[in-house]
C-alpha cells in the first residue's frame, strides 16, 4: 500500500515518535526521523527508522523544505519540554510553523501534528504568570496556524499521558467541550503513549480526519472506528 511513502518525523527521538516509527513502518511507510544529537541515531534506526540530523530550533525553512520533498507525509512530535519559554516558544511554536511552511513548499499536503487535548481551552483559563502558560500558548497558536494553511492536516490532542501499553481503543471528544471534559473529577484524562502512536500510524494508513482535530482518551472504541467517525 504505502511501500515507497515516506513518513518524516519531526521530533523523532521523542518517546510518541519512538513507539510510532515501528508502527509506520509495519503499516508500509517508510520512516525519517528529524533529530537534533547524533548519538540518538542509534535509537532512530533501532525503531527501524532513518535517522537524519537536523535542529528544527535553528533549521530554517529551507533546510526544512529540503528534508521533507518527496514525502507523504510530516508528523510533528516535537517539544521543548516546557522549563524555558523562550526555547517553547521556539521549538512549540516558531518551529512548527516553519515546517508547515517547508511541508507546503515541498509539496507535502499530509501533515500530522501532536498537539495536547486542552489546546483550544487552557489558553482562556491558565493563568499567564503559571510556569505552564508558555506552553499553553505555543500550542495553541500552532495548532491555530496549522488550521488556517492549505495543508491536508489532523492535528492529536491526547489527554495526560502515560506509559502504558497500548490498548488500541479511545474515545474521542468534541473540541469544544474536551477542557470541561477533562477537568471532571468523573472522568479519566489518561492517554497511554503507544495509543497515541497508533492513531497516528491510523490516521496515516486510512487517510482519517482530514482537517480535523481529534481529541481523544484511552477509551472502549476501537481506533479504525473512531477515527472514522470524525468529521473535518
Amino acid at each position: 500500500m504505502a511501500e515507497s511513502q515516506r513518513v518524516v518525523i519531526v521530533g523523532g527521538h521523542g518517546k510518541i515518535a519512538l513507539l510510532a516509527a515501528p508502527k509506520l513502518t509495519a503499516a508500509g511507510f517508510s520512516v525519517e526521523s528529524l533529530i537534533r544529537d547524533p548519538d540518538q541515531a542509534q535509537d532512530i534506526t533501532e525503531a527501524g527508522a532513518t535517522p537524519r540530523v537536523l535542529d528544527i530550533e535553528s533549521a530554517d525553512t529551507a533546510e526544512l523544505t529540503e528534508a521533507f520533498t518527496g514525502a507523504h507525509a510530516v508528523v510533528f512530535a516535537a517539544g521543548a519540554g516546557g522549563g524555558n519559554p523562550a526555547r517553547t516558544k521556539a521549538v512549540d511554536h516558531e518551529a512548527a510553523v516553519r515546517s508547515m511552511d517547508a511541508a507546503a513548499e515541498a509539496g507535502v499536503s499530509r501533515y500530522v501534528m501532536v498537539s495536547y487535548a486542552r489546546s483550544e481551552t487552557d489558553i482562556n483559563t491558565v493563568d499567564p504568570n503559571s510556569s505552564f502558560y508558555p506552553y499553553a500558548l505555543a500550542k495553541h497558536q500552532a495548532d491555530n496556524h496549522l488550521r488556517s494553511t492549505s495543508l491536508d492536516y489532523t492535528i492529536l490532542g491526547p489527554g495526560a499521558l502515560t506509559l502504558e501499553p497500548a490498548s488500541g481503543k479511545i474515545t474521542v471528544l468534541d473540541p469544544a467541550t474536551a477542557g470541561e471534559t477533562m477537568s471532571s473529577e468523573e472522568t479519566s484524562t489518561d492517554t497511554s503513549r503507544e495509543n497515541v502512536a497508533e492513531v497516528i500510524t491510523e490516521t496515516l494508513r486510512s487517510g482519517a480526519a482530514v482537517r480535523a482535530t481529534v481529541n481523544f482518551l484511552d477509551g472502549k472504541t476501537p481506533i479504525p472506528e473512531a477515527l472514522a467517525s470524525v468529521s473535518s
